[in-house]
């Protein structure tokens, strides 16, 4: 069978692309040898379930342990423990009724394993297991996926159940080694199985943990050695500069890598494997993804409803610092555990530019609806570029029109400028051009670069109250450097209702460190 890239469901290797199994989580084998308990989180569509099934492969394969997968999603309903600690033993009995060793021994009704189901719900679990130990011939290893959908008494008793095997394992067959996984870090986790007052006292679930491993990215050699594999099988070759590219769109989230090799070679070329593979195609490949709003983007854009989602992310948007946050808040760590962020240089910023692209374009989408109905042929939009000065005189007569809109009725109100701004930036560029979106949390700031017909415009969005005279023109200046252009504009939105609309709109061009800056009030 002809390999592919992937983009539902876990990877196969004899039917799919992917990479070994151990390589982004070294170390996660020293600690089954080890016989340790442990966690692994990652986001969504990293590669997860994938990386799990690889690992109970492997392990198998050595043929020195036997390695079982499980997966609780289906018990997320159940936060009373009489129901949730059944509905997992159920699971885990139905997960093995095929099972070459334990298959017997689930299925056969005079087996102890059936009559496990009724049991006290701080017993079940643990004597499951302790059944599924007794069987094995060698150590046993489980890995425990989406752990942390389990909620309530359900979380607290399943987990105890497992820390209570692991302190009696000695006496008592239990599976060797353990590890809970899921989305969350082992912090969220604790806040989630209990409210901040509560304690689960000193012998907590928690404490048998080791560590605590972080699914990481694709590195750009990865990319490449992925990629390697179609070329490998086809003759189909990725210029060089692809994987640039890929990197900076995709920032090695691995749904996206696959997405995008997959749309560049099934749908850009249809499988004429003769034809190089370009940074073109994957320039259209991103844009197609976005606009087809795949399974993975609409579960990204659903996360930005979220209100724990949106209090960290309205203030990246702005540019503001975030005041009543720290990095050790569960919002700022819990963004980061979806995969929507990432920390760099002690700032958060969107993981890559493609989820930036994203967000920036799901939160403006009802103003870009308005504004095809009311602009339909943007004038501004020439063939030799855009019109900046009248686009900028355009959005200064619109923004007076329509900024006392009820901000209640947008999701991010406080961006609301910034969003409006970006939707008519988009309503102009779209079909022939894209906007680059630089979002940091703390930098005062939006940075957005508009390209139309390989020309660029950057554009540094500012509210009055960050506007701070020479250090923001610092800041454009440097943002046209990292650009290598000569001239820039600051929009500048006063909200101050006390003033006339007279004192907001201004046009004023300042020369600063050889760089012309076209500063606009509104």
């Amino acid at each position: 069978m002809e390999k592919f890239f992937n983009i539902a469901g876990p990877c196969n290797p004899a039917k799919h692309y992917m990479l070994p199994a151990t390589a982004r989580l070294p170390g996660v084998m020293r600690l089954v040898a080890r016989e340790q308990y442990f966690a692994i989180h990652a986001a969504r569509q990293s590669g997860k379930t994938t990386l799990l099934k690889g690992l109970v492969r492997d392990i198998n394969a050595s043929g020195e342990r036997i390695a079982l997968y499980f997966t609780v999603e289906s018990v997320q309903a159940y936060p009373d423990p009489h129901d949730g600690i059944f509905k997992i033993v159920e699971c885990m009995r139905s997960d093995l009724l095929s099972h070459p060793l334990f298959g017997e021994l689930v299925r056969d009704p005079s087996s102890p394993v059936p009559k496990l189901l009724p049991q006290p719900p701080d017993l079940g679990v643990k004597l499951f297991l302790t059944m599924l130990a007794q069987k094995a011939d060698k150590p046993l290893v489980i890995f425990f996926d989406e752990v942390d959908g389990l909620t309530e008494g359900t979380a607290v008793t399943f987990l105890r159940e497992l820390r209570n095997g692991y302190v009696t394992r000695d006496e008592i067959p239990f599976p060797s080694s353990v590890a809970i996984v899921g989305m969350m870090d082992i912090r969220d986790m604790k806040a989630k199985v209990r409210p901040h007052s509560e304690t689960l006292g000193s012998k907590s679930p928690f404490n048998v943990i080791t560590e605590d491993f972080t699914l990481r990215n694709f590195t750009e050699d990865e990319v490449r050695e992925l990629y390697a594999q179609h070329t490998a099988a086809t003759g189909q070759v990725f210029e060089p500069d692809v994987f640039d590219s890929v990197m900076e769109w995709s920032g090695g989230q691995p749904w996206l890598v696959n997405a995008l090799a997959r749309e560049c070679v099934e749908k850009i070329h249809d499988f004429r494997y003769d034809e190089p593979i370009t940074v073109a195609d994957i320039e259209t490949a991103k844009e197609t993804i976005i606009r087809r709003r795949d399974t993975h983007i609409d579960s990204l854009m659903d996360r930005l409803r979220d209100p724990r989602v949106r209090r960290v992310m309205e203030p990246i948007i702005l540019g503001n610092q975030l005041v009543e946050l720290s990095v050790n808040d569960e919002d700022y760590r819990y963004v980061q555990d979806l995969g929507l962020l990432k920390e760099v240089n002690g700032a958060l910023v969107p993981s890559n530019r493609m989820y930036a692209e994203i967000i920036g374009r799901y939160l403006s989408r009802d103003e870009q609806i308005r504004m095809m109905q009311s602009i339909p042929h943007p004038p501004w939009a020439t063939e030799d570029g855009i019109d900046m000065p009248g686009l900028m005189a355009a959005f200064q007569a619109f923004w007076r029109e329509n900024s006392g809109a009820d901000r209640r009725a947008y999701e991010y109100g406080e961006a609301t400028p910034h969003l409006v701004l970006m939707a008519f930036l988009q309503r102009v560029t779209n079909g022939n051009g894209h906007i680059l979106r630089e979002m940091a949390l703390g930098s005062g700031r939006l940075d957005l670069c508009v390209e139309y017909k390989n020309h660029r415009y950057a554009v540094e969005v500012k509210t009055a109250k960050n506007f701070a005279g020479e250090k923001s023109y610092e800041q454009l200046a440097g943002y046209l450097d990292k650009l290598r252009l000569t001239e820039g504009w600051m929009p500048i939105f006063d909200e101050d209702k006390s003033k006339s609309w007279e004192e907001k709109l201004y046009n004023r061009d300042v020369v600063f460190k050889g760089k012309t800056l076209h500063v606009v009030g509104l």
